[in-house]
């Protein structure tokens, strides 16, 4: 199987420090700072990036799991919406929320939402997160 690569480096103190983070490949190179992941500041955080990967795992995930069941995908846009918060005073993802849209021409409702609903526990990234609630919303569009 493959091995992934990802790269972060941090100057300075946690408040006024700032660093980068990029993917082994080349494709990402992006600043991030404490402002831009506790507060609302310019730039990336950890979080960002982890939704990022999650989106696109559900997805491809998905489209497996209907291509599998005899359907064709059309499309299928995921957002992941990452919740981090305070647990014991310490600062915790606590939650990812999954927001799909799909097109895919001759699947039920029942039958989506059956293969979505697997999806969101079978995808790669959902199981290393398993320690997290992971939530989903998934809907056809015509």
């Amino acid at each position: 199987m493959a091995i992934r690569k990802a790269y972060a480096t941090w100057k300075g103190a946690l408040r006024d420090g700032q660093g980068i983070m990029k993917l082994g490949s080349g494709a990402y190179e992006g600043a991030y700072s404490f402002a831009s992941r506790f507060e609302e500041g310019t730039g990336t955080n950890p979080e960002e990036l982890l939704g990022a990967a999650h989106a696109g795992c559900f997805s491809m995930a998905l489209s497996a799991g209907l291509t599998n069941a005899g359907y064709t995908v059309e499309s299928i846009q995921t957002q992941a919406q990452v919740h981090l918060g305070k647990v014991d005073n310490k600062s915790r993802i606590t939650l990812i929320h999954l927001d799909t849209v799909a097109v895919v021409p001759g699947v039920s409702a029942e039958e989506f939402a059956k293969i979505a609903e697997a999806t969101k526990v079978g995808c790669p990234v959902s199981a290393a997160l398993a320690g997290v609630e992971i939530t989903l919303d998934a809907r056809l569009e015509a």
